[in-house]
C-alpha cells in the first residue's frame, strides 16, 4: 500500500488534500503540523476533526525542523511538502524566521526523503516567485527575481529541490500556486477578510488603488492539480503552475462579494506595501498537457461556495 506523509497537514491546503485522499483512495497518511501561531490554532484542529476519524490517517504535532520526523518518514514512498511559514508582508519583519522554517525546514525534509528512499517528493511552491514580471500569463520558464522575504525562501525551495533531484535521483515536483481560496481559507487571507469585514459592517483596508490583480484560484482546483502531481513521472525535476488562467481586480472582487452578501463594503484605500506585486497571471498549459490540470470553478462559482461556508461557519 502506498504512504503519503504530508507537511501542514493542519492547515488549509493541507487538510482539503488530505481529506480527498482518505475519501477517494484506500492510501495511509502520515501528517504533521507545528501549529504556528500565524492564526488561531482552533481552526487547524477543526480541519483536523474532519481527518481523524479514518483508519488511514495517523498525525504528530511536529516540526518540519524536526530531526524526529526521520522515523515518521520511514516506509512514505511520497512526500507532500506544503508547510511553511506563509505571507508576504509578515515575512518583511523577519526574514530570518521565514529562512528557518521554509528553507531550512525543505532541506530537513529533503535530507530524511533521500535517507529513506522516497520516491517522489511535492512541493507547494508560490506565485510569488515571479516578482513583477510583465510577461503574462507567466509561464514556468521565465526569469524569477522574487521581491520578498517569504517568495525568495519559496525559491530557494525549488532550487534545493533541483540539486537533490540531480545529486540522489529524488523526483522533485515543485507546484506554484495562484492565491488559493475556498471553504476553510485562512483568515488571513483577502477573500476571508473581505466577506467577514463586509458583513461585520467593518472597514477593508484596500493597500494600494483596488487595480492590483489576482489569479485566484478555488481548492478543489488545486487540489486535483497534486493529485496530477502525484501521478507524473515523465521528468526528475519539473514545475508547474496551478492557477486559474483569469485575473480579477481586487476592485471587481469587492464588487462580487458585495452582490453576493447584499451588503455595501466600506473601504479605507491606503498606500501600497513593499513586497506585493501588481498582478499574479498564470500560464496553465504545461500543467494541462502534463497533469491533465483543468480548474473547473471559475470565481463566481467559488465566491458563492465560500458564502455559503462562511455563513454557517460564522452563524452569519
Amino acid at each position: 500500500m502506498n504512504k503519503y506523509f504530508i507537511t501542514g497537514v493542519a492547515g488549509f491546503i493541507g487538510s482539503n488534500f488530505a481529506k480527498y485522499i482518505l475519501e477517494n483512495t484506500d492510501i495511509k497518511i502520515i501528517g504533521i503540523d507545528n501549529f504556528d501561531d500565524f492564526y488561531d490554532k482552533k481552526i487547524k484542529l477543526k480541519n483536523l476533526e474532519q481527518l481523524h476519524n479514518n483508519k488511514n490517517f495517523v498525525f504528530y504535532e511536529a516540526d518540519i525542523n524536526d530531526k524526529s520526523i526521520l522515523d515518521l518518514i520511514a516506509d512514505c514512498n511520497v512526500v507532500i511538502h506544503l508547510a511553511a511559514k506563509a505571507g508576504v508582508r509578515p515575512s518583511l519583519i523577519n526574514p530570518i524566521n521565514y529562512a528557518t522554517t521554509n528553507i531550512n525546514g525543505t532541506i530537513n525534509l529533503l535530507n530524511h526523503a533521500v535517507k529513506k528512499n522516497v520516491e517522489k517528493f511535492i512541493f507547494a511552491s508560490s506565485s510569488s516567485v515571479y516578482g513583477i514580471n510583465q510577461n503574462i500569463p507567466w509561464k514556468e520558464d521565465e526569469y524569477l527575481l522574487p521581491i520578498s522575504p517569504y517568495a525568495a525562501t519559496k525559491l530557494a525551495g525549488e532550487m534545493y529541490g533541483n540539486v537533490y533531484s540531480s545529486l540522489y535521483g529524488l523526483q522533485f515536483i515543485s507546484l506554484r500556486f495562484f492565491t488559493v481560496y475556498g471553504p476553510g481559507q485562512r483568515p488571513d487571507l483577502a477573500i476571508h477578510k473581505f466577506f467577514k469585514r463586509i458583513y461585520n459592517n467593518e472597514c477593508i483596508e484596500l493597500y494600494g488603488n483596488g487595480t492590483t490583480l489576482r489569479d485566484y484560484t478555488y481548492i478543489d482546483d488545486i487540489v486535483g492539480g497534486i493529485v496530477g502531481a502525484l501521478v507524473y513521472n515523465n521528468k526528475n525535476f519539473e514545475t508547474f503552475n496551478l492557477g486559474n488562467n483569469r485575473c480579477v481586480s481586487l476592485v471587481q472582487l469587492i464588487k462580487k462579494i458585495e452582490e453576493i452578501t447584499g451588503k455595501k463594503a466600506k473601504i479605507n484605500f491606503l498606500p501600497e506595501q513593499p513586497g506585493d506585486v501588481p498582478i499574479t497571471y498564470a500560464s496553465i498549459l504545461k500543467a494541462q498537457n502534463h497533469l491533465k490540470y483543468e480548474p473547473k470553478t471559475d470565481i463566481d462559482e467559488g465566491l458563492v461556495k465560500f458564502d455559503a461556508w462562511f455563513r454557517n461557519i460564522y452563524g452569519v
